[in-house]
Order: C-alpha cells, then structure tokens, then sequence
C-alpha cells in the first residue's frame, strides 16, 4: 500500500491475557538472573556471542540452540531496541504486542488505488471492517513470560541484547520442563522446547520453524549484526534431532486440504469466498482457469499494514478484495485463499492480476525499525521458488515484482498507485534465500547494472514515517536516490506522471530504484553511474570501493530506426482487432512516458497482448482474448512497463 502515518501510541489501547507459567518451571529458572542487569552486549565485538555462552550455562540450554533460534529470529541482529512488525524484541524476538503492535490502515483500503484495476468495471474502492481488539495470542506477548522466568523488567528485556538472549534461555527451558525433558546439553534433544518457541499452537508451524531452526545448526553461520557484534554458529551436518516430541507439545492439528504450498512450510486453507451479493456484486476475486487459459507471469510481494487476525478477517468479507496467500512474521505461517488457477484482485492492474499470484506479508510500509523475521522471510522464499517452478516463473525482478513496481494501467491511475513494500524490504538477502543471489554478470562493458546497494550501510533519508515531513529513523534500505547529474547537489529525477516535486517522503517512488533492478547504462562520471530511467538519464552514486551495482548484460529495447520515441504501456492488451463480438474493446491507451530515440531498458518478457474478460459472477462468461500484436516488459523507471514490440529493436546490451 502506500504507508500511513502512523502512531506508535496507538497500540496501547490493545489488551493482554493474564500470562499463566508452572510453579515449578518459575521457581526453577528464576534464581539465575534475578536482579542482573546484563548490559555489556554492545561494548565489544564479542560481547553478544558471549551473551549467548552466559545465558546458556545459566538456564542449562546449550548455546548452539541458543544460536539458532535467535537467528531465525533476528539473524542476531537487536535493532536498537526497536520492535518488530509484530512486537518482537531483540535477538530473540520476544514478543510484548501490548505496547509495540499498531494497527494501521489497512493496505487495499487506503488511497484511490482500484485493486482489480480493471476499466470494464466501475472502480472497485473497499472499506475494511476491523475487527475489534481481542485476547493476544500466547506468540504475541513471550516477553512479560519471559519478565517472569528471569526478574529481569520488561524494559531490559526490550532493550538489553544480553538480557533479551537470557529471556529468550529461560523461554526455551521452561519450554522443556514443560515436556517433561530433561535440560540437555545435546542439542538435538531440544526440538520440541525449539517448536513451542515459535508460539505456533499447530503442528504444521511448529515444525518448520523447528526444522529451520536445525537446518541452521547443521550449516552453521557466521554475520556481523546490525550493533557490529560479530557472531558465529559453528556448524553441526550430521545433527538429527528427536522429532518425535512434537507429539507431546499439545498443539492443534491443522488441516492442509486444499492448499497449494511446498512440504516445507506450513500452509492452511482460509479460503476467501466467492458468492454473489447485492445487484451484479460479487467478491472477492474471479474465477479462472490458469495456467491452462493463460499463463502466470508474476509474483506480487505486498506487506498487509495490518495484523495478521485482522488481515485474515478482511480476506473473508465478500466486500473486500483478495490476494492468494498471507504470511505471519513471528513464525512463518502461511494461509491460502485463493487457488493459484484464479485471479486476485490485490495489484491495482487488471493485466498483471490476471497473470499473477499475490502474496502479502504481515508489516508496514512505513515503520522502518518494524522489522520482518528472518522465519518469515525463509518461509516466503520457499513458497516463491515452489510457484516458479510449478508455473515457470523467472526468479527475478522482472517477474518477481513488488507491489510498488506494479504499472499504473492507465494515465488517471498513476497516481494512486501503492509503494509496498517500501524500502526497508531486504530484497538482496531475498534473492539470497531464493537461491539467486544478486551476482555481477559481467565487466564494465556489459552496457547493463544490476542494483544491489549493501542493505545495511546503504542508508538514504526518508521522511513522514510518523509524521508529514520529518526525518524516519535511520534505517537500512534497499533502494537508492536518483539525480540528474553526477552528484548530490543536482535536482531529483521528477515523474511526469506522478506531477509532483520529487522529494524523500518514504511514498516517493519518482527518483528511487530498488535492489534487483536492472537498467541500462547511460554513461559514468567518476563514483557515479547514470541509467536510463523514465525517458532521462537519471544518476546513483557507486563507488568503486563499495559499489551501489554490479555489472550485468543482457537486452534491451531501443525506438526502430526513425522513430524520434516510441510510448509506453501499462498493460499488455490485444489490439481492437482481437475482441470477439461478445466482449466489449479495451482501449490501447499509453502512459504519458515515452522513450526517445537512442535510449535503452532492460528487457523482461516478450508476450503477445491479452486481456481477462471477466466482469460476471458466472464463470461461463469469462474469456480470455488474444491478440496478434506483442510487446516487450522493461524496467521504465521504478515500476515496470510495455512497449510495443513493432516498435522497438531488440540489441545485446553490450552492443
């Protein structure tokens, strides 16, 4: 969506359950930290890894355990203090949602964006119906548990590293009393104590967070964190835990049928309905028959602005709209709702619905320290390299879109579009997870760059994350700032289309590209590079020491031979020639973007125009039109767009 403004007081309103731990597991684990004030985790370049050692020889929990987990997490990283998108804190992720977890504007009912973003059909505009603050589930509140195991205050909890990792100890041991285990020092002794962490009250979820857990104690890893702690996990190939005391967990049984997801995830079935209300309405979604009707192409990642209850809640009014699958941050957990074979309305493009699968990711936009779980992340990588393999999909930027580089349809749409999942997405350890790390391609004279800025370090400025205008919290990002010059001191890129002063504001996508993207090289003047952006030569600096991109080659698309510009499309539809008498013409109509002569873009996908007919509750109706006339997808500015391929030359980039 386009991220809110958002409160961070409005979370105190949400209540808490009264939190209920065994005498005897508290009696027991209280005495070693009682009254400790570990505050040494930052000090030194060792300091957190030495955390781990002195919370796992106080709670008798070996350190590799201690270790995974955490990664799994956090990748140990503390940011500051500062909460997750669902209230964790820390290395650990303890999870105190009273005072961190806001409730934003929900993501498809902000803003002039028409989700369905199809102009046979009056705009499609819905209002959410949140639900009302309800008891927070035991994963949401594992920080006051842990306040109580150890003595230690909530605030400590959520501001000390070390204090955080010996919360997180006395949560993993008293998971194992629990389970009537004993406090071992072999690490694969303590599955099921590592499933109950997660905070899944299925099976399903807890094991994969369990089996990512090991995975990771069996390959071992090693980072510098956020605070600059160097951390390492040695690792253990031949580790096989006890799965078997998942058993004893007492957790539900949820049911898989009818879900389209990999074996190693966890996946359920909330389906989004499909039934006719009112006078020609219907929600939330459209019946078809894909990949046998008409190909999948993409892959949308949004992130909700919302809660995971409430998102789930929206999904199943009729009156919403609808998108295929939802992730939960704290462990991964993944509900279906729609079938890959349908169409969703969740990307605001009526083409790019039809030819895609949507994903949205429990998070906000515009909360920069809001950070994503790295078991969220993990799990999503496994759905998206499952979906592109079951239907072809090309696992990258091109095909991998974010909602935020979805084209507006037409000319009146640009505007509205939304901007998630922002910057502060990791699309480089995305890519990472997907098994398609961001590499260079090639030399200097690859005529193509590769965006791919070090997240960590790379830190422009943003503003009006909280409020209209100011400075966002410093923060790790994706995507970089374009100007029209090599150097700082030049104006920024500005959008015709958007018809606005390009500036910082966090929603600003006019003079901004993002980790993945690939553009063609329009010239370099010492650590500047320049690309063809929007019809401009747009320029990012990157050093050759620490570079923003890397080299690449591949094709492009240049005007024909004679042609002064060619213009650019924001759906690939069939020419007016195409359309049975029965199915009303869709007009060809172009951004006000064009390509002038001599300029190059990268080139995704060669397809021929097409357009889902589908404004009925019947299915019977629906038809997919195929024209004769085709078109390439280029990377055009920060979101994609189609050219006509009458148009254009298609030339290595080298060349």
């Amino acid at each position: 969506m386009r991220g809110s403004v958002t409160d961070p007081g409005r979370a105190a309103g949400r209540t808490r359950g009264r939190t209920t731990v065994r005498a005897v597991a508290s009696a027991a684990l209280l005495v070693p930290l009682l009254g400790a004030a570990p505050s040494d985790a930052g000090t030194s370049p060792d300091s957190l890894q030495s955390a781990f050692a002195s919370a796992s020889a106080a709670y008798h929990v070996p350190q590799s355990v201690l270790l995974g987990v955490s990664y799994l997490q956090s990748r140990w990283d503390a940011h500051d203090g500062a909460p997750s998108v669902t209230g964790g804190y820390g290395p650990m992720h303890l999870t105190d949602a009273r005072t961190a977890l806001a409730q934003a504007a929900p993501h498809h009912s902000e803003g002039s964006e028409d989700p369905r973003g199809d102009s046979a059909r009056p705009p499609l505009l819905p209002e959410a119906r949140l639900p009302e603050p309800s008891r927070l589930p035991a994963r949401l509140r594992t920080l006051p548990r842990a306040a109580e195991l150890t003595g230690l205050s909530p605030q400590q909890l959520r501001t000390d590293p070390a204090a955080n990792v010996a919360g997180g100890a006395a949560l993993l041991a008293a998971a194992q009393k629990e389970l009537g285990r004993p406090l071992s020092s072999d690490p694969a002794d303590w599955y099921g104590a590592v499933a109950r962490f997660s905070g899944a009250d299925d099976t399903a979820t807890a094991a994969a967070y369990a089996n990512d857990v090991y995975d990771v104690l069996r390959t071992g890893q090693k980072r510098r964190t956020d605070a600059g702690q160097l951390v390492a996990l040695a690792a253990r190939p031949g580790l096989a835990p006890d799965t078997g005391q998942l058993r004893r967990a007492g957790l539900r049984t949820a049911s898989t049928a009818g879900t389209e997801c990999p074996p190693t995830v966890s996946c359920e079935w909330i389906p989004a309905p499909y039934e006719q209300f009112g006078d020609g309405d219907y929600g939330n979604h459209d019946l078809a028959d894909r990949p046998a009707s008409q190909s999948i192409e993409y892959i949308v990642i949004h992130d909700t602005e919302g809660a995971w209850e409430g998102v789930l809640k929206m999904v199943q009014d009729p009156t919403y709209v609808s998108w295929q699958y939802s992730l939960r941050s704290t462990d991964g957990h993944i509900a279906q709702h729609v079938k890959a074979k349908d169409v969703a309305w969740h990307a605001g493009n009526w083409y790019v619905n039809a030819k895609s699968i949507g994903l949205e990711h429990e998070g906000f936009l515009a909360q920069p320290d809001a950070w994503y779980t790295e078991a969220m992340y993990r799990s999503s990588a496994r759905l998206v390299t499952y979906l592109a393999k079951k239907y072809g999909i090309p696992l990258d930027r091109q095909h991998i879109l974010g909602h935020d580089t979805v084209p507006g349809p037409t000319t009146s749409t640009i505007r509205g579009m939304h901007t998630d999942p922002g910057p502060y997405w990791d699309w480089r350890h995305y890519f990472e997870l997907l098994g398609r790390p961001l590499v260079p391609t090639a030399g200097p004279n690859g005529g193509l760059v590769t965006i791919r800025p070090d997240y960590a370090t790379n830190r422009p400025e943003y503003t009006g994350c909280v409020t209209a205008g100011e400075p966002c919290a410093v923060h790790g990002s994706s995507a970089v700032r374009l100007y029209s010059g090599p150097g700082e001191s030049y104006p920024l890129i500005k959008d015709i289309g958007l018809g606005t002063t390009p500036g910082t504001g966090v929603n600003d996508l006019s003079s901004r590209v993002s980790t993945g993207q690939r553009y063609a090289v329009a010239g370099r003047d010492g650590d500047w590079t320049a690309i063809w952006y929007l019809g401009q030569k747009a320029w990012f600096r990157n050093p050759v020491k620490n570079p923003t991109a890397v080299n690449a080659t591949g094709l492009v698309v240049t005007p024909k031979d004679g042609l002064t510009s060619i213009p650019v499309y924001g759906r690939a539809y069939p020419e007016a020639a195409a359309y049975p008498a029965d199915v009303p013409v869709q007009s060809v109509s172009p951004l006000p973007y064009t390509v002038p002569a001599g300029q190059r873009y990268a080139v995704g996908d060669r397809m021929p125009g097409e357009y889902y007919y589908a404004v009925g509750f019947d299915a019977s109706s629906h038809r997919v039109v195929t024209g004769k006339d085709a078109y390439y997808q280029i990377q055009f500015g920060h979101r994609v767009g189609f050219v006509r391929a009458a148009d254009v030359r298609v030339v290595p980039s080298g060349s």
